[in-house]
């Protein structure tokens, strides 16, 4: 398992925690019919190196679950928890991007999850009509306390995260240190979900710039890659509608290609992609089977050149040194 240090703060107090580059998403438990099927999945991911959960106040009976399974292991120091707040479609109606809201959110994850912090949060979803400086101070306010020990979004725009850390760098508070938007091989030809954020190329240049975390949430496409589908196959219209396209059939070829060249499979390919920009990323998983994730841990080990991401992703049409030529 591949690691990365990531930044946060105990009560305002600078810490690093050594995090895996795979983070085990728990959006699917809920179509599980036995828990502990999930707790087989979650101790695998342990015993096999990963130490970052994925959840989300908004989930199904995922925090719970968690707490549950966190509950029977003696150290919570060494699994890091990653769950977000603030979705529009989770309890009260309308804007929920507002202090009341959000330190609902934030105490009833921390109940759910039998913790007393959490490692990193994010804002689940974004509202543009809510400034956000008093958003941050809130924030921080909850990092002060030793609630939250590090800040982040889902589903914003990077114009918005840059606004928010200018206001935090002028105000003397702590912005938000990482993202975690849709990033993945297959392009969405629209949000999979109302008011997800896919990243572009704009937003890609921007996290190369400025070296933010991103935690990828949907590396995988929805398991486009999986070899499952195809432009006749159609029977899953969530797929269709979302990554149906001729460019993302043109990226399927090649990492194909490239994965015959490298003697790996696709999805691997697809999900090396995420693992490989040259900024600081991790890869949100949701393996329904220990074969599944074990593929996944293989994929997060192969090392791809830039040439290779580029030519994967349309932005080069061959690869210097490679046996694969489209010029």
């Amino acid at each position: 398992m591949k690691y990365q240090i990531l930044n946060g703060f105990n009560r305002n107090q600078p810490i690093e925690k050594k995090c895996s580059r795979l983070i085990m998403g728990s959006g699917g438990f809920h179509q599980f019919k036995n828990k502990n099927d999930i707790y087989d999945i979650l101790n695998e991911f342990i015993k096999l190196g990963g130490n970052v959960l994925d959840t989300a106040h908004q989930y199904i009976d995922s925090e719970r679950i968690l707490g549950e399974w966190l509950s029977g292991r003696e150290d919570r120091s060494d699994i890091y928890i990653l769950t977000k707040g603030a979705h529009p479609d989770d309890g009260e109606p309308g804007n929920r991007v507002n202090p009341k809201s959000i330190t609902k959110d934030i105490n009833e994850s921390l109940e759910r999850l039998g913790t007393d912090y959490i490692d990193f949060y994010a804002l689940h979803r974004d509202d543009e009509s809510v400034p956000v400086g008093p958003i941050i101070e809130l924030l921080n306010e909850h990092i002060a306390s030793g609630k939250i020990h590090a800040i982040g979004t889902s589903n914003w725009s990077y114009q918005r995260i840059h606004e928010a850390n200018l206001y935090a760098d002028k105000n003397g508070l702590i912005g938000f240190m990482f993202n975690s938007p849709n990033l993945s091989l297959a392009k969405s030809n629209e949000p999979r979900w109302p008011g997800c954020v896919s990243v572009d190329d704009e937003m890609l240049n921007w996290h190369s710039g400025n070296q933010l975390p991103l935690f990828a949430w949907s590396s995988q496409a929805g398991g486009f890659f999986s070899g499952n589908f195809s432009p006749e196959i159609r029977e899953n219209e969530e797929i269709v509608r979302v990554y149906y396209s001729e460019d993302n059939w043109e990226r399927y070829r090649r990492a194909e290609k490239l994965a015959e060249e490298k003697e790996v499979s696709t999805i691997q390919i697809a999900l090396a992609y995420v693992l490989n920009q040259d900024f600081p990323t991790a890869a949100i998983i949701g393996p329904e089977k220990i074969a599944e994730l074990v593929s996944s841990i293989e994929g997060a080990e192969i090392g791809l050149t830039k040439q290779e991401v580029d030519w994967l992703d349309l932005q080069a049409n061959s690869m210097i040194g490679s046996v694969i030529d489209e010029a």
